[in-house]
C-alpha cells in the first residue's frame, strides 16, 4: 500500500490513519503492506519493486497524481491497481463512484473485482546534449496542453497541499491575466485543430466535478480532445461557466473530437507549450498521446 507520509501538512496524524486504513485491508483478507513515499516520484520505484516481488495488488492511497506515480511503476507487469482515494481531484475515484474516505474504500474495495483498461501514454523528447532523449509516460484520465499546465508549473506545492482545489482555482484566475496563449496545433487522424488549450481526457470529469468531456469513459478505447480556440482572456472566463454550466459544446470556438491518437505542438517552434499528465506537470510539446488498449487490471464497484 503506497501513499505519501506527508500528506495534508500532519504526518503523524495521518501515518495513523494510514495505520487504519491497512487493519481494514487485513480484516478484509488482505495482508497490506505499508510504504510510504520519500520524495516526488519514489511512488514509481515503490511500485516497480513490488511488482519485481511478485505483489498481487498495489494499492495506491492518494490522488491522481499518486495514481499516476503507481500506474507508471507497475508498467509492463499483471498485478492489479487498489485505488484509495485521498487527494484534491480523485477523478478516477468519481468516475466510478468509489467511496473517497480511504477508510471507507479500503472495507469495500475488497469485494471488487479487476477489470482491465486501457491507458493513455504520452510521448516526447527531451533535450540532453547533442541528442534528443525520447519520454514516455502513462496517464490514466487527463492531459492537458496549454493553460492547465501552466498552472501546475506555477502552483506553489504548499499552497496545493494546504487549500486543495481552492489553490489550483486561485492560480488559475491568475494566470489567466499572465499567460500568453500561444497557438497550439493539434493534429489527430488526418486533421489538424488549432487551440490556445487542449485537453486529451479518458475520463467524462475534469479536475475532480467538471464534466469537460461528455460520453468519455475509462472502459472505453478512445480518447476525447477538447479544444478551445480563443487568445483573448476574457474569452477564458466565459469558458469556464461554459464548463461549470457544461454549455461549453455548444459554442463556436470549443471542439470536441472522439480519436485514439493526437499530436500536439506550438504553432511557433519558439514559443513554450507545458503539458501535464493527470494533474502533473510532464513536460513541454511537442508531444504524442496514443491509447493503449488492455493496458491495467483496476479493482472496481
Amino acid at each position: 500500500m503506497i501513499y505519501n507520509p506527508v500528506a495534508g501538512g500532519k504526518p503523524a496524524r495521518y501515518e495513523g490513519r494510514m495505520r487504519q486504513v491497512a487493519a481494514a485491508l487485513e480484516a478484509g483478507g488482505v495482508a497490506a503492506k505499508l510504504a510510504p513515499t520519500s520524495a516526488p516520484g519514489s511512488a514509481s520505484a515503490l511500485a516497480r519493486a513490488a511488482v519485481e516481488q511478485g505483489t498481487e495488488i498495489i494499492f495506491a492511497c492518494g490522488g491522481d497524481g499518486t495514481l499516476n506515480e503507481v500506474i507508471n511503476g507497475m508498467l509492463p507487469g499483471s498485478a492489479t491497481l487498489g485505488i484509495l482515494p485521498s487527494g484534491t481531484a480523485n477523478i478516477f475515484a468519481r468516475e466510478l463512484r468509489m467511496p473517497l474516505d480511504p477508510l471507507r474504500a479500503a472495507r469495500a474495495c475488497v469485494g471488487w473485482s479487476p477489470r482491465r483498461i486501457a491507458l493513455g501514454r504520452a510521448t516526447w523528447s527531451v533535450a540532453g546534449g547533442d541528442a534528443q532523449a525520447g519520454e514516455s509516460r502513462y496517464f490514466l484520465c487527463v492531459a492537458g496542453v496549454g493553460l492547465d499546465a501552466y498552472v501546475v508549473h506555477k502552483l506553489s506545492r504548499d499552497l496545493a497541499r494546504n487549500l486543495g482545489v481552492l489553490a489550483y482555482g486561485w492560480e488559475a484566475v491568475r494566470q489567466v491575466f499572465r499567460y500568453r496563449f500561444p497557438a497550439i496545433s493539434c493534429k489527430t487522424e488526418g486533421r489538424e485543430l488549432r487551440a490556445t488549450f487542449a485537453v486529451v481526457q479518458r475520463t467524462e470529469r475534469y479536475a475532480g466535478w467538471l464534466h469537460m468531456a461528455p460520453g468519455s469513459s475509462v472502459f472505453g478505447n478512445q480518447f476525447t480532445l477538447c479544444t478551445f480556440k480563443s487568445a483573448s482572456r476574457w474569452r477564458y472566463f466565459r469558458y469556464a461557466f461554459a464548463v461549470v454550466t457544461r454549455r461549453h459544446s455548444h459554442l463556436s470556438d470549443v471542439g470536441l473530437l472522439r480519436n485514439c491518437k493526437v499530436s500536439c505542438c506550438p504553432a511557433d517552434s519558439d514559443q513554450r507549450v507545458y503539458f501535464e499528465l493527470d494533474g502533473e506537470l510532464a513536460g513541454t510539446a511537442p508531444v504524442t498521446f496514443e491509447l493503449v488498449p488492455d493496458a491495467l487490471s483496476v479493482l472496481v464497484p
